[in-house]
């Protein structure tokens, strides 16, 4: 995804043509001045498709391992309509998902971070049990390409001030426009399910399920839904909402489809993920859709490594006689499917921006990429950790946060 100001400058990397439902970059070549639309309190407008960006493997130097994951478990059935059962007087871990068995023999699992101070599995069991519930059926009744976008919603949101549901502000500063109208953001998608889970939420429990936590919930969601519900894991809750949310922090802090591996190790280095994250977290390009601009410099450029048949495929694909920024799929093998067939199309060249193309030109994070593409059970562990990990970047509190309302304005 050029520079960090201009990934961040991860896993930024505006409306679907070729499919309505989709998530997909956003980005304009050249780029546009981030000029606003137009704020419509009353009736919010909906944003354009969306994509989930880029994620790196573990440096040259390999780092001392993280501190032990939290065991994933299966997501438990919710059952609308049918009067839940009371709290339980403790969190019972559910059944693990059916063990799946890679033609390799694969490693130990990675051992993901602890959460963050203040995050805990089960945060809402006394206060709001069924709130994990409601947002998995929200997010199971949205399309496969909403569910990406909700993926990489989660994931624009923690990139810019941690994960504080700051870009789901549609008003905040009276002297600027919120992140939501940033560049980068134009394309973004899922907002409508957490509004609809959120208005569920406060209908039966009131103001005590955070917008920040129903994000993080229905990205966790989404990738269960999308993996064919194989890849699940807990998702920790507590977090508190932001109260700012600012247009000109979009393109310094997410990655544009055009950074070199450089730049995608130090913005993701700049919030706490090392290189194995970055890499294991660009598998999200799994799924969803880009537009043509975002990658049209490789298709005319003659020094693109870009597969001469997709380059091809790609070029009448793009082709606009309306002038229309025509959407293309970013896995053209599997585009609906969460799993580690990102990492086959790296090796293959058969990818779209210059963010994918880039992980081959280190070593530390082309070896991530050919371990992941020959097992995928090494990578949907990691992708596990790794969406835990990057849930708890910057933490709002009770001190520096609040419990919005409604997700879309501060209280």
């Amino acid at each position: 995804m050029a520079s960090l100001a201009a990934v961040l400058t991860i896993f930024a990397l505006a409306a679907c043509v070729a499919r309505p439902c989709q998530a997909g970059y956003g980005y304009l070549n050249p780029m546009p001045s981030p000029s606003p639309p137009p704020y419509a309190p009353t009736t919010p407008s909906p944003p354009p498709p969306a994509i989930p960006s880029p994620a790196p493997y573990a440096p040259s130097t390999p780092s001392p391992p993280p501190p032990a994951p939290i065991a994933p478990s299966s997501p438990p059935p919710y059952t609308p309509g049918t009067p839940s059962p009371p709290p339980p007087s403790q969190i019972t871990p559910s059944s693990p998902p059916p063990p799946y068995t890679p033609s390799t023999p694969s490693p130990p699992p990675p051992t993901p971070s602890s959460p963050a101070p203040g995050l805990a599995v089960g945060y809402y069991q006394k206060t709001c049990y069924r709130a994990e519930d409601i947002v998995r059926e929200t997010v199971r009744d949205a399309s496969k390409g909403i569910m990406a976008g909700l993926i990489r919603l989660f994931f624009h949101d923690c990139f810019v001030r941690g994960c504080d549901a700051s870009v789901l502000l549609e008003t905040a500063d009276a002297n600027s426009a919120t992140e939501k109208f940033g560049i980068p953001n134009l394309s973004l998608r899922g907002f409508d399910v957490i509004n609809a889970a959120k208005d569920k939420i406060e209908e039966e429990c009131g103001t005590v399920v955070s917008c920040a936590d129903i994000l993080a919930f229905a990205g966790r969601d989404a990738t269960y839904f999308l993996s064919n519900k194989k890849v699940f894991f807990d998702m920790p809750a507590g977090r508190y909402d932001g109260r700012v949310s600012l247009i000109n922090e979009t393109l310094p802090n997410l990655p544009p489809p055009f950074a070199t591996v450089a730049q995608l190790k130090a913005g993701f280095a700049s919030k706490g993920l090392n290189t194995d994250d970055m890499v294991t977290l660009s598998g999200a390009h799994t799924i969803g859709i880009s537009h043509c601009s975002s990658f049209s410099d490789r298709l005319t450029s003659n020094s693109s490594d870009m597969d001469p048949t997709l380059k091809s495929t790609l070029e009448e694909d793009c082709k606009s006689s309306s002038g229309n920024d025509n959407t293309v799929v970013q896995d053209i093998k599997t585009p609906d499917k969460l799993d580690n067939q990102y990492y086959k199309n790296v090796l293959r060249h058969e990818v779209l921006f210059a963010s994918d193309a880039a992980l081959l030109t280190a070593t530390d994070t082309s070896d991530a990429v050919s371990a992941f593409a020959k097992n995928a059970k090494q990578w949907e562990d990691k992708f596990k950790a790794a969406m835990v990990k990057m849930g708890a970047i910057e933490i709002k509190t009770s001190a520096n946060g609040e419990i919005r309302r409604d997700c879309r304005v501060l209280n």
